[in-house]
């Protein structure tokens, strides 16, 4: 009798572990499947986002060109349709992410401007009254308190140019890649923007080579190629350049720019005032140590087989100082483009810089959002878009507030 009172015991015990070790693998399976169901949502969310972001222009549809009331947020090309982006309403977006990376003008003024930066001399300064913000972005798009989300605009094609040195004439080399592999037989459509004095002029000026159509050259099975301009020395010109690129229906762009002056400090600073008629502002720097300069500013529009063609504008040139800090101009509201703008420093050292009107014009990439880090689950979508026919990727990043 013991001995069946004892198998019993032993048979329950066994039973009762058995029975527990299924609860835990139960409990682990249940988790895994709360946890999948919950990244499952993500990753749909970030299909919604990505797809309202590409496939819808918002409301109004022109909201980038406009100082209108946003009441839906989208970012497509009204223009177009399909998988093209406004270049308009990327300048609107306000891709600062603290006041401490926003721009003061002028200083101690209280007047702020978002700052959508190519490279030095090449930014998108937009007052931030006239940006809408990420929080803003969250409603519209009825995700505000249970998902954050950051798109990451970017080109495809990485364009680097560079000068060479020891031509006794301006050289400079391009270089194509995609994907981090290099581009060979690439089409490239090309100007230099040449800053010079004038003599017997207190201005100076902006000689475009060659006027049009632009310069043609291709890609070497390396990705790269050699540009000659033999009618520019290479004894430290001033001048901007800027290249267009084409393979396969791909296209990027490049830019590259040098300058006379030994200084990190910019001495003009185009702001933009207003979207809707094109209204900029040609600023000093005005920090109380740049000395006063003049300035000659040229808008060049972009056509569609990347050729730039110059346009007249107000104020095209000027002097800037503490008594004149800043003068207005106006460029086509609805036509993308570049605002070039040389100016000459007293000492005859020169410069220049590029306000991109349209993201696109310069290649621009931007980040518009908040901030993954330290999320246990972030889910991303890629998209292939077009923004001024230049080709661009869109990564949507997307995750839960919840956790």
């Amino acid at each position: 009798m013991a001995g069946a009172t004892i198998d019993h015991m032993v048979a329950v015990t066994i039973l009762i572990a058995a029975l527990l070790l299924t609860m835990g693998i139960y409990n682990q399976m249940f988790a895994s499947a709360v946890a999948y169901e919950g990244n499952r949502k993500v990753a749909m969310k970030a299909v919604d986002i990505i797809n309202t972001a590409c496939l819808s222009p918002g409301n109004p549809e022109d909201w980038g060109e406009k100082n209108a009331s946003l009441l839906g947020f989208g970012l497509q090309d009204p223009q177009v349709g399909g998988y093209a982006l406004s270049p308009y309403s990327l300048m609107r977006l306000r891709t600062s992410s603290n006041d401490s990376q926003l721009v003061e003008y002028p200083p101690d003024s209280g007047l702020f401007y978002n700052n959508i930066s190519a490279n030095y001399g090449h930014d998108i300064l937009s007052p931030v009254g006239d940006c809408l913000n990420y929080t803003a972005a969250a409603k519209m798009l009825g995700i505000n308190g249970t998902y954050g989300f950051r798109l990451d605009i970017v080109p495809t094609l990485d364009v680097n140019v560079s000068q060479v040195l020891g031509y006794g004439h301006l050289v400079l080399n391009v270089e194509v890649h995609g994907s981090g592999l290099p581009l060979s037989g690439a089409a490239l459509n090309y100007y230099l923007f040449h800053i010079n004095k004038t003599a017997g002029s207190d201005y100076p000026s902006i000689t475009r080579y060659p006027t049009n159509p632009p310069g043609v050259a291709h890609t070497n099975p390396s990705g790269s190629v050699d540009i000659h301009f033999s009618n520019v020395t290479d004894d430290d010109p001033s001048y901007s350049f800027t290249v267009y690129v084409s393979l396969g229906g791909v296209t990027g762009v490049g830019y590259y720019t040098h300058n006379t002056i030994d200084s990190e400090s910019q001495y003009i600073i185009p702001l933009i005032q207003d979207f809707d008629d094109g209204k900029i502002i040609i600023a000093h720097n005005w920090d109380g140590v740049t000395p006063a300069v003049t300035y000659n500013a040229t808008f060049f529009v972009l056509t569609s087989d990347f050729q730039l063609h110059p346009i007249q504008i107000d104020n095209s040139t000027g002097l800037l100082g503490a008594e004149n800090p800043y003068n207005t101009t106006q460029v086509r509201a609805y036509e993308v483009g570049l605002l070039v703008i040389s100016y000459l420093t007293p000492e005859d050292d020169m410069g220049s810089v590029i306000l991109p009107w349209g993201i696109g014009t310069l290649g621009v990439p931007t980040s518009f959002g908040g901030d993954p880090t330290g999320y246990s689950f972030v889910a991303t979508e890629l998209r292939q878009v077009s923004i001024d026919d230049i080709s661009y990727q869109v990564k949507v990043s997307a995750w839960s507030l919840s956790g």
